[in-house]
């Protein structure tokens, strides 16, 4: 008989699809009372786990036990009636409907909705779990932090004593991160069990108590999180030792260019439905130095990463890269005045069908042909040494769609990293990659870096801008808010400017104390 003070154990636990095995032969127990972190690289298995426990996936083999009684689990209503809710990235709610609404929504057992009582019990369950929402509210109306408040709220509604947290913390600011933690510490208190998924490892060291660890589908580790390290779950995660990040100081260059090589000046844009998008974008960045751009998503960096890739029109201002004036121009000219242009999509920078050989040579195709042919042998060639150059695990002849997002990044770093750009524009580099491949792509953004390329580093990971970046510009509703050296450039302080509650009157025209 389990103990009663475990809420979850899952025994044996296998999991195929097709020929794949996901899960092989998992053992997971979480404790009543306990925040527990469920990690592993992309395809560990971790997901694929959860997704049984909540009824989503149905294991081959295995058996679960809820409360100290085994549990038959077949869909998600079982889980949500033996008191296990899950909250995953992406929410699900209805946006024109209320909080309340939102909150009962397949739970009200009347007839008809009585909507003041619905309020009240709302707000009474808000206060009694001690989750801030304003039953009252549109969901459209809400930021993303109060969004996913209303999704934990939902899930402790129907009574969840566990809670499943699938990266809760990748959309939301630090400020939000705070009170999420604040408030899971809370409920902690109270008894609830949380599974907490995440790849952010110092996230795990301040909010966890006890640490599982997947790597191939099979468990690589069990830990108390006081009795570990970052770096000893990274290990576990890929089994092997990382090497870490270089600090900046360690990778630094020459980095006192009179000029900057990036300029910007009152950069105006539009995005999808014709509204303004960027507002007087103004700022500089440096030979040998990382700028990076933080910002909650949504706030204009996916149109400024466009317009400086040549994907967007530019409505207003100037784009100076070296001595050149790129305002407007198309991807060719843009990369001809030496910019190098990583999209935070890498499905769409590729062509799916495409072997990796030609996808590396997709952009400058005329530097292959020969009398109007293509030379196959010169592009396998030069794919080949890519290949070894960038540690790619693929064949110059396989479709780049087979390829993990891993080693389909690296194909986009080769293709453009080997042409030594001035300007290198990388959005969102390691989203959805694991911590290997993170490593290695960072890596390589710090040796372009030493090399001399100015890099704009547009990213929501605020860990990555601060770990790589010289200064830091934070953008909101398509403004800048402020810019501040990497010294200056506390989460606190980037968690204010991201939420517009803060400006700086740093001047964005490159920093004075340049070292």
């Amino acid at each position: 008989m389990t103990p009663p003070s475990i809420a979850v154990e899952m025994r044996g636990i296998t999991k195929r699809f097709g020929s794949l095995v996901a899960n092989d032969q998992v053992d997971f127990t979480l404790g009543r009372g306990q925040i527990h972190a469920l990690l592993g690289e992309n395809g560990a298995g971790k997901t694929t786990l959860m997704r049984i426990l909540y009824g989503l996936y149905s294991a081959d083999e295995g058996d679960i036990a809820v409360d100290g009684q085994p549990a038959s689990i077949r869909a998600p209503r079982d889980a949500i009636a033996l008191g296990i809710g899950m909250v995953t990235q992406h929410f699900a709610l209805v946006p024109p409907l209320s909080v309340t609404e939102n909150v009962v929504l397949g739970h009200n057992l009347g007839v008809r909705l009585k909507l003041e009582d619905a309020h009240r019990r709302v707000a009474e369950a808000a206060a009694r779990y001690g989750v801030e929402v304003e039953p009252r509210a549109l969901v459209r109306d809400l930021s993303v932090g109060e969004r996913q408040r209303v999704e934990i709220l939902k899930a402790l509604y129907r009574d969840a004593r566990v809670l499943i947290l699938d990266e809760p913390t990748a959309v939301l600011a630090p400020q939000e991160v705070d009170q999420l933690f604040e408030g899971l510490r809370r409920l902690r208190a109270d008894g609830l069990s949380v599974v907490f998924i995440s790849h952010k490892l110092r996230e795990v060291m301040n909010i966890t108590d006890h640490v599982t660890v997947l790597r191939g589908g099979q468990v690589a580790g069990v830990v108390q999180t006081s009795a570990t390290t970052p770096a000893e779950m990274a290990r576990m995660m890929v089994g092997r030792t990382t090497f870490g990040m270089p600090s900046l100081d360690e990778a630094s260059a020459a980095r006192s260019a009179a000029q900057p090589v990036l300029r910007l000046e009152s950069v105006g844009a539009l995005d999808n439905k014709g509204l303004a998008a960027l507002k007087g974008v103004t700022f500089d960045v440096y030979e040998g130095e990382i700028m990076g751009l933080a910002g909650v998503s949504g706030n204009g960096q996916s149109e400024l990463a466009q317009v400086l890739q040549g994907t967007r029109a530019c409505t207003a201002g100037r784009i100076i890269v070296v001595d050149q004036d790129v305002s407007g121009a198309d991807p060719e000219r843009i990369m001809k005045a030496g910019v190098g242009r990583i999209p935070e999509d890498r499905h769409a920078s590729v062509v799916p069908e495409m072997t990796v050989a030609q996808n590396m040579a997709l952009e400058h195709l005329g530097e292959f042909t020969s009398n109007g042919s293509l030379d196959r042998h010169k592009i396998r060639q030069h794919a080949e040494k890519l290949i070894a150059e960038y540690q790619i695990k693929a064949k110059p002849d396989d479709r780049i769609r087979t390829l993990s997002g891993g080693n389909m990044q690296k194909v986009i770093l080769a293709r453009v990293m080997e042409r030594n750009p001035r300007v290198i524009i990388v959005s969102q580099p390691t989203r959805g990659l694991d911590i290997g491949a993170t490593e290695y792509v960072r890596s390589r953004l710090l040796e372009q870096r030493r090399r001399g390329a100015a890099i704009l580093l547009i990213s929501e990971d605020l860990d990555e801008i601060l770990e790589l970046s010289d200064r830091v510009a934070v953008i909101y509703e398509g403004q800048i808010q402020g810019i501040l050296p990497r010294t200056e450039a506390d989460p606190e302080r980037l968690g204010l400017l991201m939420a517009g509650a803060e400006t700086s009157q740093e001047t964005p025209h490159g920093p004075q104390d340049r070292a």
